[in-house]
């Protein structure tokens, strides 16, 4: 099967990846970190800030790609220092709508161009 693949504007690319393949009915979207689209730098602030940015590039590949967050069915969330789950969660739970996708969140040693958190989508064409 080839891959469809979609980019994006206001989602940025810093290695050899697509911003999303689509296989099927499945759209595969790549790990964004908290990159200002406007300068291709991580954004400075706190995790809040940084989760929200995150969000912000990954529904720009969802648009792109003509779904929106009510089709994502999981989400995979990478910290690079669990005691920001709480801020995290905060600011996840306001992106989404019951009934929530499914999730796991994993604690790193790091992350790209020193960002704090990084996220990843799965959705599906309905």
């Amino acid at each position: 099967m080839a891959r469809k693949v979609i980019t994006a504007e206001g989602a940025c690319v810093v290695g050899p990846y697509s911003h999303a393949v689509r296989a099927g009915k499945l759209l595969y979207l790549s790990g964004q970190t908290p990159l200002d689209p406007s300068t291709g730098q991580v954004l400075e602030g706190d995790v809040r800030a940084q989760t929200g940015q995150c969000f912000q590039n990954l529904f720009a590949v969802l648009k792109a790609a003509g779904l929106t967050p009510d089709q994502v069915v999981k989400v995979n969330v990478f910290l690079t220092d669990m005691n920001d789950f709480d801020a995290m969660n905060e600011v996840y739970a306001a992106h989404f709508a019951q009934p929530f996708p499914a999730r796991t969140t994993i604690g790193v040693a790091a992350l790209p161009l020193g960002a704090r958190i990084e996220i990843e989508l799965i959705a599906r064409r309905d």
